[in-house]
């Protein structure tokens, strides 16, 4: 284990934003040739690692999954081993994550499973939503297509090396929206000669929020959040022309999202048309709600020794590992990172290494659980 917390260390002090974690997938790939797996696939949806681990009999194909990205954020934890680069650290743990998929493979590289095969993906990506979409469109995920994926996420808040479990809606689904509109400039002291969006701004930020009118089915945890907005400039001899607002929009499944989208939407449009404005939306940051099948989450029950927690909602933070359980059966599921802990993406979080040992084990009973 002393080797896998090095690793976790190194990685921590040498944290890259999405898409760029071209380092970071080095360090992965000469960790694990030194464990001699049966092939090691590279530059997957960008700077994707898979390593491949193989039984001796035909099987399923079992996926695990973490992430290879970090955070914009300044560490100001004083650990040793702190980030080397100024605004960029692993507030999210995902240094712990791939920590934990290396326990797991300095196993499976002393004992092969008897059949089937384990592929350990190491995405880029995720913070974004783009990663997991990405390593699927790539030609070559067809040579690790899984029958099961699974994934972990630590939990802060949460006792050290608890289970945290759902059927169903495990994480939300979420999207940032760009609201654009496009007016006329005019000379302040004759604003009636432009096309102000000042108006229709005002009204999509007061608008925007308000889900109470059918949108969301009333035992849904679903919202949107205004972020920001723009009008014009600090020049006060112009009028603008035109505007900006940005939101999240936020629900616990898709098909909520769904009736999210179309009420921003029509907001946005017929706002826009009131005051003669052009209207453009996109999006950004696009994240399916991670949906646990049964027989996955069934398969993460029978593989702990503890007790699991059975959430009654879904978390609010949204995961882009949702791709992978459309297409394989399969969950995400927590780990309690301790309870006086700082919480994800604060500036002093630190994932803890005594999370590495108990996590490892988990995924390793889930191998044989779905290779037995």
């Amino acid at each position: 284990m002393d080797r896998i917390i090095e690793l976790r260390h190194e990685l921590h002090s040498n944290p890259e934003l999405s898409g760029g974690e071209t380092e970071t997938a080095q360090r992965i790939v000469r960790f694990f040739a030194s464990l001699a797996p049966d092939s090691i696939l590279k530059n997957l949806g960008g700077t994707g690692v898979a390593v491949v681990f193989s039984g001796t009999a035909p099987g399923p194909t079992v996926l695990l999954r973490a992430e290879l990205d970090a955070l914009p954020i300044q560490e100001s934890n004083p650990v040793p081993y702190r980030s080397s680069l100024p605004g960029v650290a692993h507030k999210c743990g995902h240094d712990g994550h791939m920590a934990i998929l290396a326990a797991v493979g300095q196993e499976l590289a002393s004992r092969r499973p008897a059949s089937g095969r384990v592929i350990l993906l190491f995405q880029p990506a995720e913070e974004t939503g783009d990663g997991a979409a990405a390593i699927i469109s790539d030609p070559h995920f067809a040579e690790i297509a899984p029958d099961y994926a699974f994934a972990l996420h630590n939990l802060p808040g949460f006792p050290l090396g608890q289970i945290v479990t759902r059927t169903g809606s495990f994480s939300s689904a979420s999207r940032g929206i760009t609201i654009r509109l496009q007016g006329a400039p005019a000379h302040a002291a004759q604003p009636e000669t432009g096309r102000s969006p000042a108006p229709a701004l005002a009204g999509i930020i007061a608008k925007l929020p308000d889900l109470s009118a059918g949108v969301a089915p009333t035992k849904e945890v679903a919202f949107i959040t205004i972020v920001g907005a723009k009008l014009g400039e600090q020049a006060f001899g112009t009028a603008p022309g035109e505007a900006e607002v940005w939101a999240t929009l936020r629900s616990e499944t898709d098909a909520t999202m769904e009736a999210i989208v179309a009420y921003a939407e029509t907001l946005a449009n017929e706002s826009a048309a009131s005051f003669n404005l052009d209207c453009t939306i996109e999006y950004s940051d696009i994240f399916y709600a991670t949906k646990n099948s049964a027989r996955a989450n069934e398969i993460i029950r029978s593989s702990t020794n503890g007790s699991i927690l059975e959430l009654e909602r879904p978390f609010r933070w949204s995961e882009d590992f949702g791709r992978f359980t459309t297409i394989a059966e399969g969950a995400l599921f927590g780990i309690g990172a301790g309870l006086n802990m700082a919480e994800l993406h604060n500036s002093d979080y630190d994932f803890p290494d005594a999370m590495i040992a108990p996590a490892a084990r988990v995924f390793q009973r889930i191998i044989g659980n779905c290779l037995e």
